[in-house]
């Protein structure tokens, strides 16, 4: 649409008697009087131009092959012949295939231009055919950069989108580690142990095998919470974002690691305010990753939790004693969490993009012990 405006319009300002001297003009031999030939390659110079993004090619061609017999015959000078400089420009910056076959065809047929000018008796001497050129070829070189001006900005933003998707990829496997380790360790505890109770106290494996089914049930959930962030656009953005994990939610954790058999102690110090989604499920996730390590490689271990909420940070430490299975469950547990390490080198990072920081090893005493410091960001009204 915009190449044929731009057609029409010098269309109309090539046959206007004040602009006729402007224009690309290399013959200088005597002027005819205006005919229907000549209001013919008029046009053929300016109309060709509302294919000039689409057809560059067929557009230089047509407008140089009129220009070329225009000059060649003497017509009337004419604004229209600026469409020559439109194609030389157009052809540079959008043909894609064949550029250099056009350009040297474009160079040959100004240099038969040139010769049979010259045999006509054009005025035109031989260092003014040279700047006529090189002016033409300044045109199609100011094309080329452009066009590749926007190769480069398509390709920057090709490896954009791949670095993005790279990124989304990572979180999604962090997460799905996160919700599939912490559950399936806790639901791999608490079976072991209803299967020892199944054996001493019959009464107290049903509790045993309803904390394994309220697991499974608190892992769906998660995973279709996952889903939903996957399939999530507009409206359903929200509603995934209100369904994510969230600090208020920690308390779950610690009753699921209790009926685990791991005994948990848990403190939260401060006002709890709502922070932004990011944070509430950062900080839940570090709770969730240092419970599971617990459960994994401290069977019946005391576990201390701590969330202090600060005007400037949330402190989460997560303090476990001992630093080895302990219980029968131990040979499964070990067997779940074979490769481990993943998720708290996944956190670490997690929280180094909220400009947070988190440490964690063991200390002298034997206790492990992992501490974040996340900064404040209050949730947007």
């Amino acid at each position: 649409m915009r190449d044929g405006a731009f057609a029409l319009v010098l269309t109309v300002l090539a046959f206007v008697p004040t602009l006729s001297q402007i224009g690309a003009q290399i013959g200088d031999l005597s002027e005819h009087p205006p005919s229907p030939l000549s209001i013919g390659l008029t046009l053929a110079q300016t109309l060709p131009l509302a294919l000039r993004t689409r057809r560059p090619a067929v557009c230089l061609v047509a407008v140089g092959g009129a220009f070329a017999v225009h000059q060649a015959l003497g017509c009337p000078a004419t604004f229209g012949s600026v469409g020559l400089y439109a194609a030389l420009y157009s052809a540079g910056a959008h043909q894609v295939s064949f550029r250099r076959t056009l350009a040297a065809t474009a160079g040959a047929g100004y240099v038969v231009l040139a010769v049979v000018l010259h045999r006509l008796g054009s005025p035109t001497r031989f260092p003014d055919f040279v700047a006529f050129c090189v002016v033409l070829a300044a045109l199609w070189l100011l094309g080329s950069g452009v066009r590749r001006r926007r190769a480069e900005d398509a390709e920057r933003r090709r490896l954009a989108a791949e670095v993005a998707a790279a990124a989304e990829r990572a979180h999604i496997a962090r997460e799905l580690h996160d919700v599939v380790t912490h559950h399936v360790t806790a639901m791999v505890v608490q079976s072991d142990a209803a299967q020892v109770l199944l054996t001493s106290a019959p009464e107290r494996a049903v509790d045993g095998l309803t904390a394994v089914s309220d697991t499974g049930r608190r892992a769906l959930t998660e995973l279709r919470y996952l889903l939903g962030v996957l399939e999530a656009t507009g409206q359903n953005a929200s509603a995934a974002a209100d369904r994510a994990p969230a600090l208020g939610k920690v308390g779950d954790l610690v009753a699921q690691a209790r009926r685990s058999g791991q005994p948990v102690e848990f403190t939260e110090r401060g006002e709890r305010r709502p922070q932004r989604v990011e944070v509430e499920l950062v900080a839940y996730r570090v709770v969730q990753e240092a419970l599971t390590n617990a459960m994994k490689h401290a069977v019946g271990q005391r576990t201390q939790v701590l969330v202090q909420h600060g005007d400037e940070h949330i402190e989460i430490e997560v303090a476990t004693e001992g630093s080895g299975p302990s219980s029968a469950a131990a040979p499964a547990v070990r067997a779940v969490g074979r490769g481990g390490g993943r998720g708290l080198t996944g956190l670490r990072s997690r929280v180094r993009r909220l400009d947070g920081e988190l440490v964690a090893g063991p200390l002298p005493d034997g206790t492990f012990r992992v501490r974040a410091l996340i900064p404040v960001q209050p949730a947007q009204e």
